[in-house]
């Protein structure tokens, strides 16, 4: 295949350069990552052969652009991968990971090329730098010593051999997580066994079941539109068992898709290449570039949350036993009971059912809204543009501008609802990060990615509650990758600290319980009704509702998590046995079906590997900078421009502690999300 042939090798003349997705085909991903790396090298080459002396322009910048290319195409790839997951994109991603990955260690491994980074980073204190320009360098310098620039011969050698088995090992363990969920299916054919489903779900299950052509049927996948309804709702205590266990043993069960050597391969490696590097463990060397800083500051907060929610979580199970008892429930409960159980005693105490929102809450309208709130809250306008290629159906496009100007922003593609090799959850991603491309600053492509309620044949798509909060958290991702302001994109938008990123998006969550943004999203799907005030009394109510169970099980998954990045990997044989141990003090239940890691994609498919206590970590600023918008007004012009410049806009162009507190004016106070979720009064402090 010629270059020319090839869209993914030059610069798309579509609006903001974005992807021909459709002209883009497979087998246009592997020619084009190769030319894309022959063309970095050039670029590379070009750096180290500059008869000029060392210095930011000629070395540091030229070096952040120079894999542009590359860059663009394996945005396009790894998104695709993740969003159509194709088993043609699954076989490819066991080759461009390792083409990758030794083209990366080529660069991070080149003594000439590092002798220039050094020349300049050791010169820093002599030149004019701006701020941002100070932060590029010693993230570059930083990114060479840290991805191996200072080891010996031999150590690099063995370094790039794990980095490459690495880059493949994620894509396989999220494969498997897919792979082996496709092949549980639940059948229902007499509808007796659906009592206790709503409508919606019934709905649901009824237009999957035809899609399958499984006329007069019902098809209960676990997909979550599919699986958390069911778990909530379906009065058949075996059948949600069956459901439960399926789901929770994806992975595991599986002899073709079993993830537990990979699991074990993949923290091996890490430690492996930690110790090359002269770290303890995975958890040191990840933890060294986050606010975190070390394990001991996470183990220190976790325990902290611990102490606050293990006893809270107690009780709500003690409170759910005794209720499920009044209904007539003598066994103690179950996990599959939990979410079915808890639903009744919230309806019981306030008088409120999650699926009460539902009808208030179709899709279009809470898009419309949501971008309204995103309108009044920083002056931005969303534009549907038919113009740019979508990589499905289901996909839409927008343009986003700014209100006071009508400048450009960026592109927001919307991709909402589950499909075949699609991977679960919900998630933001860039196809290009604002910043430098082909030596101009240009406008980010930024895609949200959910699965959502698909629609019917007689109903729109209808969200629960937890779904809106779903769209406002990765709008709130979108955002910040949209309002970036920088001028080099490795530093734009959501590029921060890990245990940063997540501050923008947990906060945007914070609207979804506030009246006057319910009053923008919501209009209920048949008369357009917003929703009645009482109702959202009865939401708000009921919010902390089992806060001290859900606070646990996150908790839990943050021990989880450094358990696997700071022990000895060759003292563990057995990922359930060690799981089993690692989380013994954070669980409520012993393990009934397969072990989590398994699935944990955020871990070993994601970026969170030694970071999964960034959610909470984050919740803890999203808690306390809400607090200043709840004082000074849910959409206060000068509050929410201060957030705007002072966050938003800089990205990871300064340390993000500093960009806090000129938001905030201070650090933020460590007790606001206990105090949010009601497990401290206002004076009181945590332990």
């Amino acid at each position: 295949m010629q270059k020319h042939d090839n869209p993914l090798l030059h610069i798309s003349t579509l609006p903001n350069h974005a992807p021909a997705f459709d002209s883009i085909k497979e087998d246009h991903f592997l020619p084009a990552v190769a030319e894309a790396i022959a063309e970095a090298r050039r670029n590379i080459n070009a750096i180290k052969s500059d008869a000029g002396s060392p210095d930011f322009d000629n070395t540091i910048e030229v070096l952040e652009t120079a894999s542009e290319t590359l860059g663009t195409v394996t945005s396009v790839f790894y998104n695709q991968l993740s969003a159509a997951g194709t088993d043609g994109l699954h076989d490819l991603a066991e080759k461009i990971g390792p083409m990758n990955a030794a083209f990366s260690s080529d660069v991070l491994l080149d003594k000439h090329l590092f002798s220039r980074v050094r020349n300049v980073y050791e010169r820093r204190a002599m030149m004019m730098l701006t701020v941002e320009q100070e932060t590029l360098l010693d993230e570059t310098y930083n990114g060479f010593v840290r991805g191996g620039a200072l080891l010996d011969d031999a150590k690099k050698a063995e370094l790039r051999k794990i980095d490459e088995r690495l880059s493949v090992l994620g894509p396989i363990f999220m494969n498997n997580v897919a792979k082996s969920a496709e092949q549980f299916e639940l059948i229902i054919t007499d509808e007796t066994d659906m009592n206790g489903l709503p409508e919606s779900s019934r709905d649901g299950a009824k237009h999957a079941a035809q899609e399958k052509g499984y006329e007069g049927k019902w098809l209960f996948t676990l997909d979550y539109p599919s699986f958390g309804p069911f778990m909530q709702y379906a009065d058949d205590s075996a059948l949600r068992e069956k459901m439960w266990r399926a789901f929770s043993s994806r992975a595991w069960d599986s002899a073709e898709y079993s993830n537990a050597p990979v699991v074990m391969e993949i923290v091996r490696l890490r430690d492996k290449r930690a110790k090359l590097l002269g770290y303890q463990n995975h958890a040191r060397y990840v933890l060294q570039r986050r606010m975190a800083e070390k394990p001991e500051t996470v183990m220190a907060f976790l325990e902290k949350m611990k102490k606050a929610y293990k006893p809270a979580a107690q009780r709500d199970l003690e409170s759910l036993q005794k209720f499920a008892a009044t209904l007539g429930r003598s066994k103690p409960l179950q996990p599959w009971d939990i979410a079915y159980y808890a639903e009744k005693q919230k309806e019981s105490l306030y008088h409120f059912k999650s699926e009460d929102m539902r009808p208030y809450f179709p899709l279009e309208t809470v898009l419309k809204g949501c971008f309204s709130h995103f309108g009044k809250l920083f002056s931005l306008r969303f534009e549907k543009n038919n113009a740019y290629p979508v990589w499905h159906p289901d996909v839409t496009a927008y343009d986003v501008r700014d209100e006071t100007d009508n400048g450009f922003v960026g592109t927001l593609y919307a991709d909402f609802f589950p499909r075949t090799g699609k991977k679960d959850g919900a998630w933001k991603t860039s196809y290009r990060d604002q910043g430098l491309f082909h030596r101009r600053v240009e406008r980010p492509l930024i895609s949200i990615v959910c699965n959502f309620t698909k629609p019917t044949k007689d109903k729109p798509s209808l969200l629960t509650h937890g779904e809106v909060s779903t769209l406002f958290h990765e709008m709130g991702h979108a955002v910040h990758a949209l309002l970036s302001r920088v001028r080099y994109s490795s530093l734009a938008g959501t590029n921060v600290k890990w245990d940063f990123v997540e501050l923008p998006s947990q906060l945007q969550e914070n609207w979804t319980y506030q009246k006057e943004t319910l009053d923008m999203i919501s209009g209920h799907y048949k008369t357009g009704e917003r929703i009645p005030a009482a109702l959202i009394e009865k939401l708000n109510a009921s919010k902390n509702f089992m806060a001290g169970w859900a606070g646990l099980r996150q908790t839990n998954f943050g021990y989880l998590d450094m358990a696997w990045h700071t022990g000895d990997p060759a003292r563990i044989s057995d990922v359930a046995a060690f799981e089993d141990e690692a989380t013994k003090d954070t669980r409520l239940f012993p393990r009934l079906a397969g072990p989590f890691s398994v699935s944990f994609s955020h871990l070993f498919a994601g970026g969170y590997s030694a970071g999964y206590y960034s959610y909470k970590w984050a919740e803890v600023l999203d808690a306390d900078a809400f607090e200043l918008f709840l004082e000074k007004g849910l959409y206060d012009k000068a509050t929410a421009e201060s957030y705007k410049r002072e966050v938003l806009a800089k990205g990871g162009s300064e340390h993000p502690r500093l960009l806090y507190k000129r938001f905030r004016g201070r650090d933020a106070d460590p007790d606001s999300l206990l105090r949010r979720e009601g497990l401290l009064k206002n004076k009181e402090k945590a332990a």
